[in-house]
């Protein structure tokens, strides 16, 4: 899961956004750097991260990639999977998706304490390019997935997902209706 995907979790777990934002940028213990409400989203964010890689339906989504790109297909999914969430947003979520990212981006701004720099600019890149409501086009997943490859060069072949994703995009689709369901239910379990 991604970016919005971890937003829509949070937010119908009732759990800290801030937190489940953060997964990705904390290390460690969270309770150590950050209040019992935002190391609870951290934890969130991780239970939701190893729930998705070893589920079997995530295990069978990853098969559809050939062995050089299978590598990476991790990612793709990821951020395929917000795709999928930000098209069918009104089956998850009854307020509309541009007004779910405009109060998420509200409360995640008006967040007080430190928080680590590289957080700080990869969240103010997101709502200025709106991120997560341009989840909705398929190029604009593309795109993303062709930025990522250029952080290093380790992470080249991770453009070559791509196309597979668009081989298998009604089977990768209906993995995610299948999928998403029972993340959220895993999750409010939690």
């Amino acid at each position: 899961m991604n970016y919005l995907s971890h937003l829509h979790i949070a937010d119908q777990c009732q759990s800290s956004l801030i937190g489940n934002l953060l997964g990705d940028f904390v290390k460690g213990d969270p309770d150590k750097h950050y209040s019992l409400e935002v190391s609870q989203g951290v934890r969130l964010h991780r239970f939701v991260d190893s729930f998705t890689d070893s589920h079997h339906m995530v295990v069978q989504a990853k098969s559809l990639f050939p062995n050089g790109p299978r590598r990476f297909s991790g990612i793709a999914l990821d951020m395929f999977w917000d795709h999928c969430l930000a098209n069918h947003w009104h089956d998850y979520h009854s307020t509309g998706l541009d007004q779910f990212c405009a109060c998420a981006r509200k409360e995640i701004e008006g967040y007080s304490d430190p928080l680590p720099e590289n957080f700080t600019k990869v969240t103010s890149r997101m709502w200025q390019g709106r991120w997560l409501e341009s989840y909705r086009d398929l190029e604009n997943i593309e795109f993303a997935l062709q930025r990522m490859s250029l952080r290093s060069p380790r992470m080249s072949a991770l453009v070559e997902c791509f196309p597979h994703v668009e081989k298998n995009y009604t089977e990768l689709e209906a993995l995610f209706s299948a999928f998403y369901p029972e993340i959220l239910n895993a999750s409010k379990r939690f």
